[in-house]
C-alpha cells in the first residue's frame, strides 16, 4: 500500500513539473521574442510629425492601434485618440505601406500554443498509465494466478463412469460439507487427492464435480503457472494461493498437471535449488502447515506419477 502511494505522489510530482516545463517550452521563446521585438511608445503627436517627414516605412493598424516601422529600422507603436479617418489617407500620400487588421480574441491568440500543449500532455498520460501498469505488474508478480470459481456447476452426475473414484471421494465432499463433525470426532482429515489418468479423462471435470457437489470455492492453477525465471516468485504465489484458499475455507485448491513442478528433486537443470524445487519445497511446507480446523481439499491431477517426488505421496499430502 505505501509503495502504491509512493507511485502515486512521484506520478503527481512528475506532471506537475512536466506541464511547467512544457509551458515554458511553448511559451518561453513568445516572450522572449516579445522582449526582443519591444516597440517605443510615441505619442501621437510625434507620429503625425514623423509621419510628415516621411520617416515611416510601414505600418499596422489594429482598431485604433497602431504599430510600424521607421525606415531607419526603429520600431514604435501609438494610439488614434479619435476616428481620424483621413489618416489612412496620409500616411498612403507619404508611401507608407498600410495593413489594416481585425483585432484579435484570446482564443486566437492562445490556440495556436494550446493545441500542441493538449497533444503532448495527452500523449504523456497515455505513456505513464502504460508505465504505470507495468509497476502495479511488478508488485503482483509473485501473486497466485489461479481461477477461482466461487461454486462449480460441475456435479457426480456429469462426470460419465468412474464409479469406484465417485465412491471414494464422496468422503472427501462430505468432509468439506460437514467438517466439524470429523473434527469432533477426531477423524481423519483428508488433505490431499491425486487424481491419475492420461490426458482427456475428465480428471479436471472430476474435481470441479467434488467442488460443485460440496457447494464449495474453487480454485484452479497449472502446475507451470508456479515457475517463473526469476527466483522467488513460484514459492511466493503458492503461499498466495494457499492463504485465498484459507480465508475461503471450506474450499478446493486444484493444481494441474501437478508433475510440472513436483518431480523428483535434484533432477532439474539447476540442480537442488532451481526455482522449480523452491516451488515445491514451499508446497510441502503449506501441505504440512494446515490447521486441523482448515477445512481445505488439495486436489492435483497428473498422468505421469512415476516421475513425482515421493515426498508429496506421503501420509497427510497426497495419500489418496
Amino acid at each position: 500500500m505505501k509503495n502504491r502511494n509512493f507511485l502515486q505522489n512521484s506520478r503527481t510530482r512528475s506532471i506537475i513539473v512536466w506541464v511547467i516545463l512544457i509551458l515554458i517550452f511553448f511559451f518561453l521563446p513568445s516572450i522572449i521574442g516579445g522582449l526582443s521585438q519591444s516597440s517605443k511608445e510615441i505619442g501621437y503627436t510625434k507620429f503625425y510629425k514623423d509621419l510628415t517627414m516621411d520617416s515611416i516605412k510601414n505600418v499596422v493598424i489594429v482598431d485604433k492601434k497602431i504599430s510600424g516601422k521607421y525606415k531607419n529600422g526603429r520600431e514604435f507603436k501609438t494610439l488614434i485618440p479619435y476616428e481620424d479617418n483621413n489618416i489612412v489617407v496620409e500616411m498612403v500620400r507619404y508611401g507608407v505601406d498600410v495593413k489594416v487588421k481585425s483585432p484579435s480574441n484570446f482564443w486566437s491568440e492562445v490556440l495556436p500554443y494550446l493545441i500542441p500543449i493538449v497533444m503532448f500532455v495527452f500523449l504523456w498520460y497515455f505513456f505513464m498509465r502504460s508505465m504505470a501498469n507495468s509497476q502495479n505488474k511488478a508488485f503482483t508478480f509473485g501473486k497466485s494466478t489461479a481461477t477461482q470459481v466461487l461454486t462449480p456447476k460441475q456435479t457426480f452426475k456429469d462426470v460419465a463412469g468412474v464409479k469406484e473414484a465417485k465412491d471414494e471421494l464422496q468422503e472427501v465432499v462430505d468432509f468439506l460439507k460437514h467438517p466439524g463433525k470429523y473434527i469432533r470426532l477426531g477423524g481423519r482429515i483428508p488433505r490431499g487427492v491425486l487424481l491419475l489418468g492420461a490426458p482427456g479423462t475428465g480428471k479436471t471435470l472430476m474435481a470441479k464435480a467434488v467442488a460443485g457437489e460440496a457447494k464449495v470455492p474453487f480454485f484452479s492453477i497449472a502446475g507451470s503457472n508456479f515457475v517463473e525465471m526469476f527466483v522467488g516468485v513460484g514459492a511466493s504465489r503458492v503461499r498466495d494461493l494457499f492463504n485465498k484458499a484459507k480465508v475461503n475455507s471450506p474450499s478446493i485448491v486444484f493444481i494441474d498437471e501437478i508433475d510440472a513442478v513436483g518431480r523428483h528433486r535434484g533432477a532439474g537443470i539447476g540442480g537442488g535449488h532451481d526455482e522449480r524445487e523452491q516451488t515445491l519445497n514451499q508446497l510441502l511446507v503449506e501441505m504440512d502447515g494446515f490447521e486441523t480446523d482448515a477445512a481445505v481439499i488439495i486436489m492435483a491431477a497428473t498422468n505421469r506419477p512415476d516421475i513425482l517426488d515421493p515426498a508429496l505421496l506421503r501420509p497427510g499430502r497426497f495419500d489418496r
